[in-house]
């Protein structure tokens, strides 16, 4: 009953600028005052777009709702039409959607520390990921409404270039980027840290997770030399003073159609690639998507559509691991520059198995470890890869299930509330729903997963314990002469496997088994390598005295 209950409350958001009550200021309030196009005349050139709208939910919608400048543009097919990219676009419809979309959530402030006493990895880090960006600033999460005004002010991100117009005021703010913050140093075309201990690590491939304001200007994949305006070799500060909105609703949903789809250009890669070995490639009830080429800008534009509603593929485009660093080829020892698409590549495989698809499948490195040597990799978020597989997965139940409550407003109308929080804040809702955990009170359900994530970050602890422990070791070992090659390798492994869980954003709870199988794995490794290096490090002091 409760699936059936949320996929409805899916399904009614996904028409979006159909039923508007209170307009906001928009091209679709403007379109108001503009003559409406004949629809049949665009489809005369854009056949993807007539096979997505015609036949659908916003079928009855014109062009002029999310497009202005269309006279000038059926006059002169070389002018484009101004395309209205932000979230009124849709919310002039879906005011409750958007409305909620924009909450704030105060239950965690901003710029909170990963490495904090009290958070997710809070002894090690420096240590373990120097000299990596992260360890200048790794937060914790906040609302989708403010991620791409939190990638652009976070120390690790632009070199503290982009700043607060009103100081710490701006935590409490939400709306179009550049309303909120500034360019501090507008003379600078090149990056670099204009702030003690910042970094500059953004680059348009990582920026493209939290907006998609570039999406008809950016060539599938991101190539370079194809003829559009933004790349993956572009000018980051440039790229980022062309973005305004986080998130936008097309992201998940098709504005010609309403259709459920997925727009992020790698994940479409890796969903289509006919020898893809993820969980997605081998469920044989996986949901199916269609890929469909768009555009006619002189290069190739690809989305995909969901034959069903499915969030995991949706939130897959943002919540996985991907990778969107240069780093080196492990087999030749040459730089791997944007010009590269493993700059752009989403592996779709789970703790276990990503030593193999970097180290061996692609021979990518992303960096090495300041003190040891060693060659590791930086995790990003792999929500997608880690639940995929989960009891609870398994049992059919989608993201938006546990994180975005359905709401019903008034007696009739039911909606799904698009401010995504943990399921621990929203439990009488999602967990304790019928069909699911209706026998627990909501102190139970929170006391169940409070436990899980308890458990997870003890195991973080220890494998943490030993990777340093393993680091002081090589470097002891290198001092004295030892070879330490098999000793980095495994230091490597054990990273993966630990660094892993840091990331991701569920502490454990997507899949608990997976959590203790892979840091149960991490220390094992970590510990025997210390072992074989404690032996040869006694041996050799031994043989010089």
């Amino acid at each position: 009953m409760r699936k059936i209950v949320t996929l409805f409350a899916v399904i009614t958001l996904l028409p979006m600028l159909c039923f508007a009550k209170t307009p906001t200021k928009s091209s679709t309030a403007i379109a108001k005052a503009q003559k409406e196009v004949q629809v049949s005349g665009c489809y005369e050139c854009h056949e993807p777009i007539q096979a997505l709208h015609a036949q659908n939910m916003h079928k009855a919608v014109n062009c002029i709702s999310c497009h202005t400048d269309l006279a000038k543009h059926s006059e002169d097919a070389s002018i484009r039409p101004v395309t209205d990219l932000s979230w009124e676009a849709c919310g002039t419809c879906h005011t409750d959607q958007m409305n909620t979309f924009m909450q704030t959530s105060y239950h965690r402030p901003a710029r909170d520390e990963k490495s904090q006493p009290t958070n997710r990895i809070p002894v090690w880090w420096d240590k373990l990921m120097a000299p990596h960006g992260f360890t200048k600033e790794h937060a914790l999460t906040r609302p989708h409404v403010m991620m791409l005004l939190d990638q652009y002010v976070v120390d690790r991100a632009f070199g503290g270039r982009f700043q607060p117009k009103n100081g710490w005021e701006y935590v409490l703010e939400t709306g179009k980027v550049w309303d909120i913050i500034e360019d501090k140093y507008p003379n600078e075309k090149g990056q670099k840290a204009f702030l003690p201990q910042t970094a500059t690590a953004a680059n348009p491939i990582c920026i493209s997770c939290k907006t998609a304001d570039h999406i008809l200007d950016w060539a599938y994949m991101g190539d370079p030399g194809k003829g559009a305006k933004w790349d993956r070799t572009s000018n980051v500060v440039e790229f980022a003073k062309s973005t305004n909105y986080a998130l936008n609703c097309y992201f998940c949903h098709d504005p010609h159609s309403a259709q459920p789809r997925i727009i992020r250009d790698a994940l479409i890669d890796a969903l289509s690639d006919p020898k893809g070995d993820s969980a997605w490639h081998k469920d044989p009830k996986r949901t199916k998507i269609k890929v469909i080429t768009m555009g006619l800008r002189g290069y190739d534009r690809k989305i995909a559509i969901l034959e069903k509603a499915d969030s995991r593929l949706m939130c897959a485009q943002c919540h996985v691991e991907y990778n969107c660093n240069p780093g080196t080829d492990l087999a030749t020892g040459q730089p791997v520059t944007f010009a590269d698409r493993r700059t752009n590549v989403f592996p779709l495989q789970d703790s276990l198995h990503l030593y193999d698809y970097y180290f061996k499948k692609i021979n990518f490195g992303d960096f090495k470890n300041l003190f040891d040597g060693a060659t590791l990799w930086k995790a990003q978020h792999p929500e997608f890869e880690t639940y995929y597989e989960s009891t609870h997965s398994k049992l059919g139940i989608d993201c938006d299930e546990c994180h975005m409550q359905p709401v019903m407003k008034g007696k009739n109308k039911l909606y799904t509330s698009h401010m995504a929080k943990s399921p621990r804040f929203i439990a009488k809702d999602t967990c304790l729903k019928s069909g699911c955990h209706d026998k627990w009170s909501e102190e139970q359900a929170i006391y169940t997963m409070d436990s899980i994530k308890a458990y997870t970050k003890g195991r973080m602890r220890k494998a943490e314990f030993w990777l340093s422990t393993l680091i002081d070791r090589i470097r002891e070992a290198k001092n004295l002469g030892i070879d330490v090659k098999a000793a980095q390798t495994s230091h490597t492994q054990a990273h993966i496997l630990w660094e892993y869980w840091t990331a991701e954003n569920s502490d454990g709870f997507h899949n608990p088994s997976l959590a203790r199988e892979s840091l149960t794995r991490s220390i094992t490794i970590s510990s025997a390598a210390v072992a074989e290096l404690e032996k040869a490090i006694t041996e050799k002091v031994s043989a010089k005295k």
